[in-house]
């Protein structure tokens, strides 16, 4: 789990008061209203992270209507340079699910399908309920800043005689010694990521989108993950994991000037096909956390094998959460203040060749086991515009030496070519499917 920080939601993101000027007006639902038109999202502001203000579910009411708190009227754009659910803030609730083409199904299919899975997700990030058989289950809430993304796995070429388009970079990632995956719940031909600020839109987005795979694609594995609320704390702060360290102080920011070379495959990169222009590649892990074990370590010792400060998330060798690391600083008998196998020294990018990802997780938490065990830790999601060099040089830095690795264990993964974001009339993976 390499120590990077939670992005801030960037100006694609807005509210639905600001999506109400200079846009198409919203589609009518089969009832004649939208949710949004239904609600009146009247001049919200939008919130990242952090945001103050608390999420209050509202029902229909009569003219003139109740406006939505600011959590419920934060909308993203389905349209925008780079697909939804990356560059982000953390949202509340996320669901993490991969599908397999169907036996026969092949090109043609996995082009109707990413259309009608784009349509639903312009929709649905709209605050509008889907074209046909909407459930309902968001009906009284407004887009809750969710957010749809789409991917492919290695498999999906070969399944639909692309093979001569798949990337490089999709092949599979090498084993590490962390590993204890279950191949079942691992990889897959197509991958979807939804998050979003409430956790009923987010189911209804999940359910809408394995409804719409239809008979062309049946679900591989789905996790269900969860982050801090917007609101929860006095001010807007990074994110703290299930061990209680903050978790993600040192990630990319989009105002680094290379922000976007780590990050985005670029429109004239020599090594990937041109259909991944402005595009990611996500590598995702289910990271297991050994919390009995963890939980029987002092503070002190936590600290130890992070490299940083609970409470704070400083580095050990002094100052705020943002200050940067003193990996020469020495105590009083010498030895490094920041231990030579803290994971926060490890995965520094100077201490990897350069080598950034942009960390966004969820944490999970899927019941006890017979023994009694917690089945928890964290959904692990990194955005890179080259694995090889992003996650991959990380973790096996990790591999060599990590402290943490005592406590954690990677229980399944997957790689996915996440394409850059459709353009207006078009569906996610267009240049790709009918080129």
């Amino acid at each position: 789990m390499p120590d990077q920080s939670t992005p801030q939601a960037l100006p694609e993101a807005r509210t639905s008061g600001e999506a109400e000027a200079g846009v198409p007006s919203e589609t009518p639902s089969p009832e004649g209203l939208t949710r949004r038109r239904l609600l009146g999202t009247a001049g919200a502001t939008g919130l990242a992270l952090g945001a103050v203000g608390g999420a209050v579910g509202y029902t229909a009411a009569p003219s003139p209507t109740t406006p939505l708190s600011s959590i419920g009227s934060d909308e993203a754009m389905f349209h925008v340079k780079h697909q939804p659910g990356i560059t982000q803030g953390l949202q509340a609730r996320g669901h993490l699910v991969a599908f397999d083409l169907a036996a026969g199904a092949g090109r043609k299919e996995a082009a109707a399908l990413l259309r009608r899975w784009s349509e639903t997700a312009r929709r649905l990030m709209a605050g509008e309920a889907v074209a046909t058989g909407d459930s309902d289950v968001a009906r009284d809430a407004g887009p809750c800043s969710l957010t749809v993304t789409f991917g492919f796995g290695n498999t999906f070429f070969a399944r639909t005689g692309l093979e001569k388009q798949r990337p490089v970079a999709l092949d599979p990632l090498p084993d590490f010694s962390s590993d204890h995956l279950d191949r079942t719940r691992s990889n897959g031909d197509l991958w979807v990521q939804i998050g979003a600020n409430d956790a009923l839109v987010a189911f209804h987005a999940l359910r809408a989108i394995q409804k719409d795979a239809g008979s062309a694609a049946k679900v591989r594995w789905q996790m269900n993950g969860f982050n801090r609320t917007p609101g929860a704390t006095a001010h807007p702060m990074t994110a703290r994991n299930l061990m209680g360290q903050m978790d993600g102080t040192r990630n990319p920011k989009p105002a680094d000037s290379d922000f976007d070379q780590r990050i985005f495959v670029p429109a004239d990169s020599p090594k990937d096909p041109a259909w991944m222009a402005d595009g990611s590649y996500a590598v995702v892990r289910r990271i297991r956390m050994l919390l009995d074990d963890w939980e029987k370590l002092p503070v002190k010792a936590q600290e130890q094998v992070i490299g940083r400060r609970k409470s704070d998330g400083a580095a050990l060798s002094g100052g705020g959460e943002t200050t940067e690391m003193d990996l020469e600083k020495t105590d009083a008998h010498g030895d490094l203040v920041v231990p030579i196998n803290a994971h926060a020294r490890i995965t520094r990018p100077d201490q990897n060749g350069g080598a950034a990802m942009l960390r966004r997780p969820f944490s999970y938490h899927d019941g006890i086991d017979p023994d009694g065990t917690p089945d928890a830790g964290l959904l692990f999601v990194c955005w890179q515009a080259d694995p090889l060099r992003g996650f991959v040089t990380v973790q096996r830095k990790l591999d060599r030496g990590d402290a943490l690795s005592t406590y954690i264990r990677h229980e399944s993964s997957g790689l996915f070519a996440v394409p850059g974001g459709a353009a207006e009339g078009e569906y996610v993976g267009q240049r790709l499917l009918e080129a």
